[in-house]
């Protein structure tokens, strides 16, 4: 289905659709939850999806045991949006699709900034403070990191700020770091920690 051929079945879809909203921002920053996936299709016409992890998973039945497969899927602009989501078919292609439809679902904004002691360049290619994010038994910490120093993270946490846009950063892992959907999900949390942060009074 194209976007042209796209027929909203929410409010918010209808707004997007009608060109009433043109700004994926104005809906995150609302808390809206986002229902639809051609929303972020329109709103965000370049985003990337990233496959991070595609695992079997068998179960048992009266007829005897049923193979199905588990996306991770990542997705992200590369300008400060990025979302995680899983996907489960009895076959890759659409279990890669629905995961690649539930990150869209769930995209956050990411504020990004240089709050790096070592770099104080006022740019935006890391994060204006450190942050730590939980999933499970899954603990990751996002530092700010100079200008040029790159991504010191593992392949997972890496994925997931590349796709937010995020040049530099410092990270730990710590827990289960071997579970990668909680290690994924605890990095979009540690950035979606920035969210919820209220400025101080006269800030």
């Amino acid at each position: 289905m194209t976007l042209e051929n796209w027929e909203p079945k929410t409010k918010l879809g209808k707004a997007v659709k009608k060109s009433e909203i043109t700004d994926i921002d104005i809906i995150l920053e609302s808390g809206e939850k986002i229902l639809e996936p051609e929303i972020v299709d329109m709103l965000i016409p370049d985003i990337k999806a990233e496959t991070i992890l595609v695992s079997p998973t068998q179960r048992t039945t009266d007829s005897g045991r049923k193979v199905s497969f588990r996306a991770i899927i990542a997705v992200g602009d590369g300008k400060g949006h990025v979302g995680v989501g899983v996907g489960k078919s009895q076959e890759v292609g659409p279990a890669i699709d629905y995961g690649t439809k539930q990150a869209k679902k769930n995209i956050i904004k990411v504020k990004m900034g240089c709050g790096s002691w070592e770099c104080q360049c006022g740019g935006s290619h890391s994060l204006p403070r450190m942050v730590v994010g939980r999933e499970g038994s899954t603990i990751v910490t996002l530092k700010p990191a100079p200008r040029g120093l790159g991504l010191a993270a593992n392949d997972n946490v890496k994925t997931i700020l590349k796709l937010a846009g995020i040049r530099d950063v410092w990270s730990s892992a710590r827990g289960a770091t071997d579970n990668v959907y909680n290690t994924v999900v605890a990095t979009i949390n540690a950035l979606d920690s920035l969210n919820k942060i209220r400025p101080q009074p006269g800030a």
